[in-house]
């Protein structure tokens, strides 16, 4: 049995607020973050673990 994420992990330029790929949001870590979003249906994300760098 796999255990899936109920998250995914997605880039956000902190200046504009907007999202970015994660690949150009950890070349530009001054400016941006890298956030766990839910997946559609899923709320909670109290279980999953924290990203790894």
């Amino acid at each position: 049995m796999t255990k899936e994420r109920k998250t995914f992990d997605i880039g956000r330029d902190s200046e504009s607020g907007k999202f970015i790929p994660v690949k150009e949001a950890e070349r530009r870590p001054a400016t941006t973050t890298v956030e766990r979003v839910p997946k559609p249906g899923r709320g909670d994300t109290k279980g999953e673990p924290r990203r790894k760098k």
